[in-house]
């Protein structure tokens, strides 16, 4: 599955876009600038997505991944 498949699933499932998200990354704290803020743990966003959106494991790295700035829109 490409990145942007798993976007297009978490959009389809959520309602939320790569936009979205970044932003919710920021008004929760877990971004400063283009990446994770110091002292974020990674699994504290996964256990935060898989209970507030309801994604699986993989869909919420695939957020980490975007967040982080590993990933971005349109990636394989």
């Amino acid at each position: 599955m490409s990145f942007q498949a798993y976007l297009d699933t978490i959009e389809k499932k959520t309602g939320k876009n790569p936009a979205d998200l970044r932003a919710m990354g920021a008004e929760k704290g877990w971004t400063a600038g283009d990446t994770l803020a110091p002292g974020v743990k990674p699994m504290a966003i996964v256990d935060t997505l898989k209970a507030d959106l309801g994604l699986g494991h993989g869909h919420a790295m695939a957020v980490v991944a975007l967040l982080k700035g590993l990933k971005k829109e349109g990636d394989a």
